[in-house]
């Protein structure tokens, strides 16, 4: 394959550059020229009020979305579970890569699991889902917003503010914080998130040339589990305003899913409904996860007393 040179556009924390820098040096192992152009996008700017207030997912990809646009950037590297179910008209995932930890992590100084925590202990999470999964688990906790990039979470965990607090275990390992992590919740526990632990590539496109030069990094499994996981959260309306959870594994050719609804107001208990199936493209496993939301949503009627 010829080489090319190309420009990644990518948000300017810790954890992001780390995924541009990634999948920069295995192109260049490839022989192509890269370089990064950082950007501050919306929700790096707004760290006041949680996302599901302010826009959603859409608020970490756009100024990226933008750059690919105008010509400024021809690649741009996400954190899957950040961006949109719906990417614009004129954007694609051009390639999901080999999956890291998917799952959630608990973080503490002073307490080695969840359910060491005193009764009323102050728990830091912005995530809607997460705030859901804690309650089901330990409803006499005190959960509270925590906004801010990795760094600056476990700042405010170490300035006292929390008595532990929930981050997803892949951004830890990455940056090499594997040790702050004092114990994993497994999927049982709190399932994670639609491509929580995954990286994602968007181009525009048009730009067959760049799709074709990342096919290298697709990694297949993972590419099924979470189209399948996103299928469940565009079914489902899935942005940051629904306490949602969707994770998929694969077995030699069969696709396991399950996916977790929570109340919005955290008065009516979790909802839940999985399925599995024979998949061997990303069509399956897209049908597959609309098949679990439709059967989700009818057990959120039931719970809801909205009817059948």
């Amino acid at each position: 394959m010829a080489a090319h040179t190309f420009t990644i556009a990518t948000r300017e924390s810790r954890l992001a550059l780390w995924q541009a820098e990634h999948v920069k040096a295995l192109l260049q192992e490839q022989g192509h020229t890269v370089s990064l152009l950082g950007m501050t996008t919306k929700g790096d700017q707004i760290l006041d009020r949680s996302l599901s207030k302010v826009g959603g997912k859409g608020l970490f990809v756009k100024e990226l979305e933008v750059a690919l646009e105008d010509g400024h950037a021809d690649l741009a590297v996400h954190s899957l579970k950040d961006v949109p179910m719906e990417l614009p008209d004129g954007f694609s995932l051009a390639c999901v890569m080999e999956r890291e930890d998917p799952r959630d992590a608990w973080v503490s100084s002073r307490y080695a699991s969840l359910s060491d925590l005193p009764q009323g202990a102050v728990v830091g999470t912005s995530s809607l889902r997460r705030m859901a999964l804690l309650r089901a688990l330990r409803p006499d906790l005190k959960i509270e917003p925590l906004r801010g990039n990795l760094d600056t979470r476990l700042k405010k965990l170490d300035d006292g503010l929390y008595d532990g607090i929930v981050l997803a275990a892949a951004g830890l390992k990455r940056l090499g914080l594997g040790e702050r992590i004092r114990a994993v919740f497994e999927p049982e526990q709190m399932l994670p998130a639609a491509g929580q632990g995954a990286l994602g590539i968007e181009v525009r496109t048009d730009r067959g040339d760049v799709a074709r030069a990342l096919q290298f990094l697709l990694h297949a499994p993972t590419w099924l589990a979470v189209s399948a996981e996103r299928a469940v959260s565009r079914v489902m309306g899935g942005s940051c305003s629904m306490p949602l959870a969707a994770y998929a594994t694969l077995q030699g050719d069969e696709l396991s899913i399950r996916a977790t609804w929570g109340d919005p107001e955290g008065v009516l208990p979790l909802v839940h409904a999985q399925a599995k199936a024979i998949v061997t493209d990303g069509a399956a496993a897209t049908r597959l996860g609309e098949q679990v939301a439709r059967a989700l949503q009818a057990n959120v009627r039931l719970q809801t007393g909205q009817g059948s």
